[in-house]
């Protein structure tokens, strides 16, 4: 049994106070002049029945408290067993992400449709998203609002940082938006497709920096080595105007480096070569980061707030009965 509003439960504070001060009421009140029926020696019980009346009158805010308060019947529970981490994706958003190996859009297009799809699928983590190139940026902080995340997933687009790939930074931020965090399982996902070229922080320093933290850390390296083809923007010399061509050029990774800051942290490196690659490699970490937690829901309610407003019903007809028999008003 529950109370859906409990704090109609108030009323019967009233209801007694009210009780009490018209019983002194009528005490003052008794006879304020001659009683002539009574001296007669008929009719002696009218008062009696009407102070009664205007006593029940009160009371009946007790059971129609009760009824406002709408206790509850509950008639099933059950308990969910349900899996969340904290749980953090620094993304790789250097121009090199724009290469056409991935179909059917680019490296990072296919990462984002990727995520996207893995975040739908874990509706219990908090997330958090950081973006990095040469510098480092966090677009959302961990939240358990996965439309505002997704949201803003689908607005990460290249460009917006310097030119670069400051692996240590990206992996910094994400570290540091886990550093106060208290779920027992940490993760950070960092999705990259090259190899450490800028930044102020190392990347093995920022591992280990996890470490210490007890964050695990995952990396997944997409795209390929050697010649790839890449969009670059050129200028027209007799026009001036831009125009976009597809070149072959050389890409540089360092599969090595990777595997150490996941090994640092106890994590593991996957490296995606195609698009279904990277849906396997999130799949598998998936499966990994499971955190489970109970929790008990109450499913279905039956409302028993009719007996309680009958009786405060029954009980003002009775006043007011009372009322009728005494032939006079009780307030």
């Amino acid at each position: 049994m529950r109370l859906a509003s409990p704090s109609w439960l108030a009323l019967i504070a009233v209801a007694v106070v009210l009780t009490v001060l018209w019983m002194l009421r009528r005490r003052w009140q008794r006879y304020p002049f001659p009683n002539v029926t009574a001296a007669l020696g008929r009719g002696g019980g009218i008062p009696e029945r009407t102070v009664t009346a205007g006593v029940l009158a009160a009371l009946a805010l007790a059971p129609l408290a009760v009824a406002l308060a709408r206790p509850q019947e509950v008639l099933s529970r059950h308990t969910e067993h349900a899996e969340g981490v904290d749980l953090v994706v620094a993304l790789d958003v250097s121009g090199s992400m724009s290469a056409l190996d991935f179909e059917p859009t680019d490296r990072l297009g296919v990462a984002k449709e990727v995520i996207s799809d893995f975040l739908e699928g874990r509706p219990n983590d908090r997330f958090a998203l950081v973006v990095f190139a040469g510098a480092a940026v966090t677009l959302c902080p961990l939240t358990l609002d996965h439309g505002v995340a997704q949201h803003l997933l689908d607005e990460v687009e290249m460009g917006s940082l310097p030119d670069g790939t400051a692996i240590g930074l990206g992996l910094g931020t994400a570290v540091a938006r886990l550093r106060h965090s208290e779920a027992e399982s940490k993760v950070v996902v960092l999705v990259t497709d090259g190899s450490n070229n800028t930044g102020q922080l190392d990347p093995v320093n920022a591992a280990e920096m996890a470490a210490e933290l007890d964050i695990t850390v995952h990396t997944v390296l997409v795209g390929r080595s050697g010649l790839v083809p890449v969009p670059v923007d050129e200028r027209d010399p007799r026009t001036g105007r831009v125009r976009r061509t597809v070149r072959k050029m050389e890409m540089e990774i360092n599969p090595e480096l990777l595997a150490e800051l996941a090994r640092l942290t106890g994590g593991n490196s996957f490296r995606a070569r195609d698009p279904q690659a990277l849906e396997d490699v999130f799949a598998a970490i998936d499966e990994l980061e499971r955190t489970e937690f109970t929790s008990t829901k109450l499913v279905r309610y039956r409302e028993r707030f009719e007996p309680w407003a009958v009786a405060a019903l029954a009980v003002l007809l009775l006043g007011a009965a009372l009322e009728a028999v005494a032939g006079r008003t009780p307030w």
